[in-house]
């Protein structure tokens, strides 16, 4: 699978990075032996670059993705966490679930939101110890909307002394809005931007600033949430939308593309998917999954071959407007699948891991 260089890191990310809310239970529960074929179909297809988070599961996306990788090269794969939403036991956990939250575990501990420059040292080493790893390679602001100033003036400081000992290899912020990662970019030296839901077929808010922002300075922009919250997978009435119910002009163009891409043969979710790439600035779309068939599709979705017939479409209708750039016109091949055979690793299965 291709992979690039996040700016001037000499950090790694392949084309499709792995999400793991759904590994943590996100709106319904996965087994631990769901959860580590997911991750295992993720390798054998590629796939080198991890996502995780304290807040995914409260804690059990980052244990999972940890024991699943388990044996592995160290320095074969890139992994990303989260820091501003610490862990804390709860006074009556267990009692109660985290669905609340959107996550089907039990509410053992509870979120503190802290940007504080000890939250950051904090979370990042429980989420190390969580993880079972000495280091991670990316470390994300997560969130911090509503704690801008400190994210800014505390959080962000930590991150940048942590880089530069050495700690982590890369630092940034990943959100679900555009006007917080164009002031880091524009105020400081984060190296990614982990933008969800702003750049997609339905949506590219993040052309107007982010991207041409991550462009200009040499950083990278990694796109998450390109179904729109499972709209462009299967656009239909019920269908959620950005977390919510969908529009129903939003669901008429939704319709509308899936019957335009698929005159040419190509899944509406496969041309989502391929969609981010046509921005110098992406380097990788992150995508969750939470079982090993859901990765394959996933997978047979981006290397499908996407006719220029497909973009032309589109802006035909009216459906992509002309200044949007969009990806070459080129087949997406397996030449690029890593030579090492997957190795069987029946002993780091973690079927016994308790929540």
């Amino acid at each position: 699978m291709r992979a690039t260089t996040l700016g001037g890191t000499g950090v790694r990310v392949t084309e499709l990075s792995f999400g793991t809310a759904g590994i943590g239970n996100l709106f319904r529960p996965v087994t631990d032996e769901a959860a580590f074929a997911a991750v295992e179909a993720a390798w054998d297809a590629g796939v080198r670059t991890f996502d995780t988070a304290p807040h995914y599961g409260l804690g059990l996306s980052e244990r999972r993705l940890g024991a699943a990788l388990r044996g592995r090269d160290r320095d074969a794969y890139t992994v990303s966490t989260k820091v501003g939403r610490r862990l804390e036991p709860h006074p009556e956990g267990g009692r109660g679930d985290d669905l609340a939250h959107g996550f089907a575990v039990p509410d053992t501990h509870r979120r503190v939101w802290d940007f504080s420059s000890d939250g950051v040292l904090r979370s990042l080493e429980a989420s190390l110890d969580r993880l079972g790893l000495d280091r991670v390679d990316i470390a994300l602001l997560h969130d911090p909307d509503h704690h801008a100033e400190q994210a800014l003036t505390e959080a962000y400081p930590a991150l940048e002394r942590l880089r530069g000992e050495g700690v982590v290899k890369a630092i940034g912020i990943g959100v679900n809005q555009c006007a917080l990662p164009a002031r880091f970019l524009r105020e400081t030296d984060i190296d990614v931007v982990l933008l969800a839901g702003r750049y997609t077929l339905l949506e590219q808010e993040g052309l107007a600033e982010v991207l041409p922002e991550a462009a200009a300075r040499g950083r990278s922009v990694i796109v998450g949430g390109v179904f729109n919250s499972g709209l462009l997978t299967d656009p239909r009435p019920g269908a959620m939308y950005d977390y919510a119910p969908t529009p129903s002009d939003v669901l008429d163009r939704a319709l509308h593309m899936k019957a335009v891409v698929e005159r040419h043969g190509v899944p509406l979710r496969a041309a989502a998917l391929r969609f981010p790439f046509g921005h110098p600035a992406v380097a990788s779309v992150l995508s969750g999954a939470r079982s090993a068939e859901e990765v394959r599709d996933t997978v047979d979705q981006l290397r499908r071959t996407m006719p220029a017939a497909v973009w032309d479409g589109l802006r035909a209708e009216g459906l992509l407007p002309r200044r949007v750039p969009v990806p070459a016109a080129m087949p997406v091949v397996e030449a690029d699948r890593p030579k090492e055979e997957s190795k069987s690793r029946g002993g780091d299965r973690p079927g016994g891991e308790q929540r």
